[in-house]
């Protein structure tokens, strides 16, 4: 099968690479680059554990074609921390416990940070819609919804 050469931007560096044709996002950023924090869940866009942000929305990488993102941005959870300074995000769901497997996590994050992007100061009630394409089978989602808002809190002091 040809392979296709394609280039987007990956957690602001460019990144390079062939994929197959019909080849998925969440393959090629796992396979072709290496980066894991994306997760395979069920494959079918029902867990959001591959959740990542493309052009800062959201999206289901299982669901997506890596050709689509050629010339386009996309965003994972190694992106957060920068060096050993996580990001308000991780910090919150380490102290509040909003992880247990940790599973989830990386797609959490990822929906949580376009949802403050856009939305500074949720309400519980749209932190529980902005993560609602996330399954979480560990904790429940009080401490996840917890920590998020907590997030919220904190950035919202950075910027002041």
């Amino acid at each position: 099968m040809a392979r296709t050469p394609i280039s987007f931007t990956l957690n602001g560096s460019t990144a390079d690479l062939f994929v197959e044709g019909g080849e998925n996002l969440l393959d090629a950023l796992r396979r072709g680059l290496g980066d894991l924090t994306p997760k395979y869940g069920c494959g079918q866009g029902a867990c959001g554990t591959c959740t990542v942000l493309i052009d800062g929305r959201p999206q289901l990488s299982c669901l997506t074609l890596a050709e689509a993102v050629a010339g386009r941005s996309v965003e994972t959870a190694a992106s957060l921390a920068e060096g050993p300074d996580l990001h308000p995000l991780q910090d919150a769901f380490m102290e509040g416990f909003a992880a247990q497997c940790g599973y989830c996590t990386p797609g959490m994050l990822m929906a949580a940070k376009a949802l403050l992007a856009e939305n500074p100061t949720p309400t519980r009630e749209e932190v529980a819609e902005g993560i609602a394409g996330n399954i979480c089978r560990c904790t429940g989602y009080e401490p996840i919804i917890d920590a998020i808002l907590a997030a919220a809190e904190r950035m919202r002091g950075r910027a002041a």
